[in-house]
């Protein structure tokens, strides 16, 4: 009888905790689909506005008035960079961060529609969705410190408005403040063509211009008196191109001549290359960056010139943590992918249309998860810097047609639009999930931390970045006059 009644009662707490665990995610997910509306109209208003790394005025506002009217106290300007904030709403137990991006992309200027259209001539666009980005996570923010107050809770929520993740390596430098000291573990997601919700590791990168410098002549009329800046460009990058064969195969160089010079006839005094390196070890992105540096003055040497070197920017790779990644994985399983209607299976196929691939994949992509795994990609984030100071997950969600690549006309239009608000609305939903879970069982954050410093193995965090000024000016002025 005892062991009856033992089981009643254990079933009945089991039935309790399931009815208000349910009732946790309803009150969630109903405070978001309530404002789906307000949050589409904000992501419009930034996408209407596509600013540059660290000019991010207008976006910036927009969401910082939106977080001060929802009762965060908001510190604006942190870490020295002018469109950053810190928006904090503070009821004690566990801190949960969230990032938020906010940049446009240069040259990526089009209308929310399914055919090449620029709405200004070169001008910006929100290629890479951070106008989705940054609304998504104050939308999350919001919705959990409304749970928070509606169920008495104690938790601290915490959104990072982060500049210039287009490189200008915004975190790094709140990261090197401290900002994120004290954070129990963060969130974040980025704009896909499809719903994911893995551990992922990315490449670590250092970039910087080199400025050369040497001695103007007239070209034809007296070229032994000049010392071309251009040659000693010209010859650090032959240097740099020989180097390929000798550094690891997952290495990425890439390199851009910025100013050559002015005139054919004019041997030039000024010239300026600038180089991204990259790789999953940031051990290696710091040894093969000093191997440039050797170059560069090797070219010096030889061409009679002179080089400064300029670090504008130095990201790491992402840390990955698997306890996290899979507490968000099951969150997003449960929100489930987005839903074309009838207007945008149409939108969606004449983008389709215009994609430059052999294989376009299926517009059902864009409704279905994909299944959980450890992956890596190549590209680059500043998000790694806050990975390997606080135990940090991520996802993406289908807010480009399926097909669509960032960085592209094709995703700046559906950014713009129905599409992208749907898949914005299902990563809030998601964060915000994931945020209630991690504030409801302390064991997660406890199993998340010690799997972050399993991985870290003893790794004390320098930042790439060293001791320079934030690039406030790199957008302004990447031509890098005298």
């Amino acid at each position: 009888m005892k062991k009856l009644i033992t089981l009643i009662l254990t079933l009945g707490i089991f039935f309790q905790g399931n009815a208000q665990e349910t009732n946790h995610e309803s009150f969630i997910v109903r405070q978001l689909d309530s404002n789906t509306e307000k949050y589409s109209k904000i992501a419009r208003e930034i996408w209407e506005n596509p600013e540059l790394g660290y000019l991010e005025y207008i976006s910036s506002e927009i969401l910082i008035d939106e977080l001060k009217s929802s009762g965060f106290d908001v510190e604006i300007g942190v870490a020295g960079l002018p469109t950053s904030f810190v928006a904090t709403y503070d009821k004690g137990g566990p801190v949960i961060g969230f990032l938020a991006e906010y940049d446009a992309l240069p040259g990526l200027s089009q209308d929310a529609v399914p055919f090449r259209m620029e709405l200004v001539e070169g001008g910006n666009g929100h290629g890479c969705g951070h106008n989705l980005f940054g609304t998504a996570v104050v939308a999350s923010g919001v919705a959990l410190k409304e749970w928070i107050d509606e169920n008495n809770i104690q938790a601290t929520i915490k959104i990072f408005g982060t500049p210039a993740e287009e490189g200008g390596a915004g975190k790094a430098f709140m990261v090197r403040e401290g900002l994120f000291e004290g954070v129990d573990a963060v969130i974040n997601w980025h704009p896909s063509d499809r719903n994911s919700a893995n551990a992922s590791t990315c490449t670590a990168v250092m970039q910087g211009y080199f400025k050369f410098r040497g001695q103007s002549a007239h070209a034809a009329g007296s070229p032994e008196r000049g010392r071309s800046a251009l040659d000693g460009v010209e010859a650090m990058n032959m240097m740099v191109n020989m180097m390929r064969e000798h550094v690891d195969q997952e290495s990425r160089i890439h390199y851009v001549i910025v100013n050559g010079g002015m005139a054919a006839n004019v041997v030039p005094d000024y010239a300026v290359v600038e180089y991204m390196v990259r790789h999953p070890d940031v051990k290696e992105v710091k040894d093969i960056w000093q191997r440039v540096i050797k170059a560069s003055e090797g070219a010096a040497m030889g061409t009679g010139t002179e080089v400064e070197v300029e670090l504008v920017s130095g990201i790491y790779g992402l840390l990955p943590n698997e306890t996290l990644a899979k507490t968000m994985h099951k969150n997003l399983s449960a929100v489930g992918g987005v839903e074309y209607d009838e207007e945008e299976i149409e939108f969606a196929r004449k983008i389709q249309e215009t994609l430059n691939s052999p294989k376009v994949p299926s517009l059902s992509i864009a409704k279905e998860i994909q299944p959980y795994r450890l992956n890596h990609f190549p590209a680059s984030t500043d998000v790694g810097d806050v990975s390997y100071v606080t135990p940090t997950v991520g996802l993406g969600t289908a807010t480009w047609v399926p097909g669509t690549a960032a960085h592209t006309w094709q995703a700046t239009a559906a950014d713009g639009m129905s599409i992208g608000y749907k898949g914005m609305m299902v990563a809030a939903k998601t964060m915000a999930l994931t945020g209630k879970d991690l504030i409801l069982n302390p064991l997660l954050i406890k199993e998340a931390k010690k799997e972050f410093d399993e991985r870290l193995d003893g790794y004390v965090y320098e930042a790439l970045i060293g001791d320079i000024d934030p690039p406030l000016d790199f957008r302004k002025a990447q031509n890098k006059v005298k």
